[in-house]
C-alpha cells in the first residue's frame, strides 16, 4: 500500500504537497535501504517511483529525489564536491534503463530531465569518453563496408547477349552469368571476398537488431524517431535484400538487379543515421524524418490520385497515335512514369512539332499544370515550412535525446571490457557497493544578496508606478497637456531612481 501511494504521489499536480507526503511515508518505512525499501518496489509496468518521475517528466519530484541521494563530499569557499547515487540512473547494469525510458517516452517534459544534474553530467561523461569515439569508428567502418558492397555490385558477373532482339525498343546488350561462370578469374575471386564480407555484414545486422525488437516491441522500436525507428527499418530491409540477392546468385535466378538496386539505395540512405553523432548534422536528420513521415506521407496520397487520373487521360489520348513520333505515353506504365516526372517538373511537356498533337492533349495538360505545379507543389512547400517552424523549436532538444539513445545503444552492444562502468564505487568513501558520480559545483556567495537587490528594485518600480496612477486619478479633470507633462515627469523620476538602483546592482554583481 505504501509503495502504491508513493507512485500516486509522483503523479500529483501539487508538487510541494507530494514531496512532503513522500517524505512522511518514507519516515514510517523501517527498511531505509535494501531490496525491501518502498522506493525500490516496481509497479506493474516495472517502474519504481524514481523511474516513474522521469517517464512522466516530473522534474520537481526528480530533483527532490536526487537531493535525497546526494552526499556532500567537501566544500571549500564557493566550490562544493557532491557524490550523486547512480542507482537506477546508470544504464550499465539495468535491464530497463532510466535513460532509455526518458528518450522513448512521448512526453516532451521528460526530455527536460536530460538537462538536470546528474543526468546531464553522466551522459556527457559517457558520450565524450566512449560514445563519440566508438560511434565515429562505427560510421567509418559502415562507410567502408558500403563501398565494398558497391564495388561488388558495379563489377557483378555479366556476359554479352547472344540472342536476337525481341523489339525495336530492346536495348539490352549484357545479361547475368550463371553461377558456374561467375567465379573463374582472379578478379572474380577478389569480388567473391567482397561478397562474403557483404553477406557476413548483413547477417551481423540481423543478429544485432532482432533481439532489440523482441525486447522493446516492434511498434515502439520502429515508431520512435529518437530511437532511430525509420533507420532500423531501412537497415533491416537492406540486410534482407542482401540475403535475397545471395539466394538468387546461388540458384542462378535472373533478376538479381532488383534486390541489389534496393539494397544499394537503402544501404547508402542509412549513412544519414550516423549524422546524429554530430551537432551540425544531427538536427537536420530529425527535420528530414519529421517531413518524410509527416507531410510527405500525407501529400503522397493526394499526388497518387492526381497522377492516376491524368496519366489515364494522357494514355487514352495517345492510344491511337504512332509511338515512334511521341513515345512518352506509348503504354500505361510509361504514362504513369511520365506523368510523375511532369508533376515534379523534372521534364517539360512532351511535344513533337513535326507532327500534329491531339487537341485534348493541350486542354488536359493545361489543367494538369495548374493543379499540379501551381497548387499542389506550393501546398507541399507550405506544409514543410510549417513543420520546419514547429520542429526548429525543439530540434536541439531532440538531438540531445538522440545522443542519449545512441549512447545507451552502444553501451548495450559493446562488450563490457570496451565500456567500463562510469562513476566511483562507494566503497572508497565508505558508502557501500553503490556507484556514485562526482560533480563539482560552484556556489556564488552573493547570489542571494543580488536576488534581494533585484526584488527590492522591482518593488520600488512598482511603487513609483502606483504613485503615478494615483496622481493621474487625482488630476483627471486637468487639461490634457498638463496631465501629459506630469505623467512624463513621473516616468522620468521613476526611471532615474530605477537607473540608480540598477547601477548599484551591476556594480555589486
Amino acid at each position: 500500500i505504501g509503495n502504491t501511494v508513493l507512485h500516486i504521489l509522483v503523479l500529483q499536480p501539487n508538487k510541494t504537497f507530494a514531496c512532503h507526503m513522500y517524505s512522511l511515508i518514507l519516515s514510517y518505512d523501517r527498511k531505509k535501504e535494501g531490496p525491501g525499501s518502498l522506493e525500490l518496489i516496481p509497479n506493474n509496468e516495472g517502474l519504481t517511483p524514481f523511474k516513474l518521475a522521469g517517464v512522466e517528466g516530473n522534474t520537481v519530484m526528480f530533483q527532490y529525489l536526487m537531493q535525497k541521494r546526494k552526499h556532500n563530499l567537501w566544500s571549500f569557499g564557493p566550490l562544493t564536491t557532491v557524490l550523486y547515487d547512480l542507482t537506477e540512473i546508470d544504464s550499465w547494469a539495468e535491464d530497463q534503463s532510466f535513460l532509455e525510458l526518458i528518450v522513448s517516452t512521448k512526453k516532451r517534459e521528460a526530455r527536460q530531465i536530460l538537462d538536470l544534474t546528474p543526468v546531464k553530467e553522466l551522459v556527457s561523461l559517457k558520450w565524450n569518453m566512449y560514445g563519440r569515439p566508438y560511434f565515429c569508428f562505427l560510421a567509418l567502418f559502415y562507410i567502408l563496408y558500403m563501398v565494398c558492397f558497391t564495388m561488388c555490385c558495379v563489377y557483378r558477373p555479366l556476359k554479352p547477349r547472344i540472342g536476337n532482339k525481341t523489339s525495336s525498343r530492346d536495348n539490352t546488350i549484357y545479361i547475368q552469368k550463371m553461377l558456374q561462370e561467375s567465379y573463374m578469374t582472379y578478379e572474380d575471386e577478389l569480388r567473391l571476398v567482397g561478397e562474403l564480407i557483404t553477406v557476413i555484414g548483413a547477417v551481423v545486422i540481423l543478429i544485432l537488431e532482432i533481439p532489440d525488437i523482441l525486447r522493446v516491441g516492434a511498434a515502439k522500436y520502429f515508431g520512435q524517431t529518437i530511437l532511430g525507428g525509420p533507420f532500423h527499418i531501412i537497415v533491416i530491409t537492406y540486410a534482407c535484400m542482401i540475403l535475397v540477392t545471395m539466394v538468387m546468385r546461388l540458384t542462378s535466378t535472373t533478376g538479381e538487379v532488383v534486390p541489389m538496386s534496393f539494397a544499394l539505395v537503402l544501404g547508402w540512405c542509412n549513412v544519414m543515421y550516423f549524422a546524429r553523432g554530430f551537432q551540425m548534422l544531427g538536427p537536420f536528420t530529425i527535420m528530414i524524418q519529421k517531413m518524410i513521415f509527416g507531410d510527405l506521407m500525407r501529400f503522397c496520397w493526394l499526388m497518387a490520385v492526381v497522377i492516376l487520373g491524368f496519366a489515364s487521360a494522357f494514355y487514352i489520348i495517345f492510344q491511337t497515335e504512332n509511338p515512334e513520333n511521341l513515345g512518352q505515353f506509348y503504354n500505361y506504365p510509361m504514362s504513369l512514369f511520365t506523368t510523375f516526372e511532369l508533376f515534379l517538373t523534372i521534364i517539360d511537356g512532351p511535344a513533337n512539332y513535326d507532327v500534329d498533337l491531339p487537341f485534348m492533349y493541350s486542354v488536359v495538360y493545361f489543367a494538369f499544370a495548374i493543379i499540379a505545379t501551381l497548387l499542389m507543389l506550393n501546398l507541399l512547400i507550405a506544409m514543410m515550412g510549417d513543420t520546419h517552424w514547429r520542429v526548429a523549436h525543439e530540434r536541439d532538444e531532440l538531438w540531445r535525446a538522440q545522443v542519449v539513445a545512441t549512447t545507451v545503444m552502444l553501451e548495450r552492444k559493446l562488450p563490457r571490457c570496451l565500456w567500463p562502468r562510469s562513476g566511483i564505487c562507494g566503497r572508497e568513501y565508505g558508502l557501500g557497493d553503490r556507484w556514485y558520480l562526482r560533480v563539482e559545483d560552484r556556489v556564488d556567495p552573493n547570489k542571494h544578496k543580488v536576488m534581494r537587490y533585484t526584488e527590492a528594485f522591482k518593488a520600488q518600480d512598482r511603487d513609483n508606478y502606483d504613485k503615478g496612477l494615483e496622481k493621474m486619478e487625482i488630476n483627471r479633470n486637468i487639461l490634457y497637456k498638463k496631465e501629459l507633462s506630469a505623467l512624463s515627469l513621473s516616468r522620468s523620476t521613476s526611471r532615474t531612481s530605477s537607473h540608480r538602483g540598477w547601477e548599484i546592482l551591476r556594480h555589486n554583481t
